[in-house]
């Protein structure tokens, strides 16, 4: 896997854009890959030096259309937390 297929996309919530001048990010990643795999990836995409890396596994939602429910998709969420020393990752500084 490559740093690219970790990473899935940010997570963009309030909950998220509280952590973003504490430099602490949100992003959706591959549910296979653990903390040193997302810690690589985000140092290798982002060119920025990662302190901490906490995960959660995301249960997808019960769902009804009318008679038929079924469930959202589940995954993994990761929170990132970068170096005090470390640049800020510009995406998200547009943002705010």
């Amino acid at each position: 896997m490559t740093a690219h297929d970790i990473i899935i996309r940010p997570v963009l919530t309030e909950k998220s854009n509280d952590g973003v001048n504490a430099k602490r990010y949100a992003f959706m990643v591959d549910p296979r890959a653990d903390k040193g795999q997302i810690k690589a990836a985000v140092e290798n995409v982002f060119d920025v030096k990662v302190e901490s890396v906490n995960i959660v596994n995301v249960r997808g939602k019960y769902k009804r259309q009318g008679r038929t429910g079924g469930y959202t998709s589940k995954g993994k969420k990761a929170y990132v937390t970068l170096d005090a020393g470390s640049k800020a990752i510009p995406f998200f500084e547009t943002l705010s």
